[in-house]
């Protein structure tokens, strides 16, 4: 469900429309006009649902990436909104790329970057965060398996800072399989109220992180503070299920 169309956005609007159930999209990247959408039925993705296929740990587990968050949230941005081999157009247009910087530089948007042994960034992640309720925006792949460690990596993070909600927007066969299933706008409203009656921590998993490295074990297994290795992600969703 679409609601009527804007050319502006600005942090506080987008704040406002988040707290009560919308969210901000465009036709395309080359259109000036914004919607404001509320689906009828709501992607969720219960944390504590959250499954985890055993291809996923395997990768995890064999220590291809390392994963780091709000490192390069520009850049995630763009590439969420670049042509994809599955999509050739984006709902992210100029306006929305702003808008959601601003947001980051707020504190409110977040995003998850996965990069290879090499440097090379394998996939990402963003969204925005208030309360207790993460709102996914968008995801992108640039080496197999990018965006799933990324999915995962912010699945322990949330479970650490005590969120109650990932909002997915939309449910897709891809989001289905890591447990991601639709509810009623009721529902989602009812959810959404709880989440946003408290508040979630994003950096929580940094701290307690530190702290372990305290006690004698590296921070993010030895790849640098705020920075997780792929075994260190499957180790953390092990514990937190």
């Amino acid at each position: 469900m679409s609601r009527p169309v804007t050319r502006s956005l600005d942090p506080e609007m987008l704040l406002r429309a988040y707290a009560n159930g919308l969210f901000p999209m465009a036709e395309s990247a080359d259109s000036p006009d914004i919607f404001w959408v509320e689906p009828r039925r709501r992607g969720v993705l219960p944390l504590e649902e959250f499954h985890a296929p055993r291809s996923l740990m395997r990768t995890l587990r064999r220590e291809r990436f390392q994963v780091s968050h709000d490192r390069d949230f520009a850049r995630v941005l763009s590439e969420c909104a670049a042509p994809a081999p599955d999509r050739d157009q984006t709902w992210i247009n100029n306006v929305i790329l702003d808008a959601y910087k601003q947001l980051h530089l707020m504190g409110h948007a977040h995003s998850i970057e996965v990069w290879t042994d090499d440097g090379q960034l394998a996939g990402g992640l963003y969204g925005v965060r208030l309360g207790a309720a993460f709102f996914g925006e968008s995801m992108f792949t640039r080496v197999t398996d990018g965006s799933k460690v990324a999915l995962a990596a912010l699945v322990v993070r949330l479970r650490f800072g005590g969120f109650r909600l990932l909002d997915t927007q939309f449910l897709t066969e891809h989001l289905a399989r890591f447990g991601t299933r639709e509810i009623d706008r009721k529902t989602y409203r009812t959810w959404l109220a709880e989440a946003l009656a408290v508040t979630g921590d994003f950096s929580a998993l940094d701290s307690y992180e530190g702290a372990a490295s305290g006690a004698g074990a590296g921070v993010g297994d030895g790849v640098g503070v705020g920075t997780f290795s792929g075994q260190r992600i499957a180790q953390l969703l092990t514990q937190t299920s």
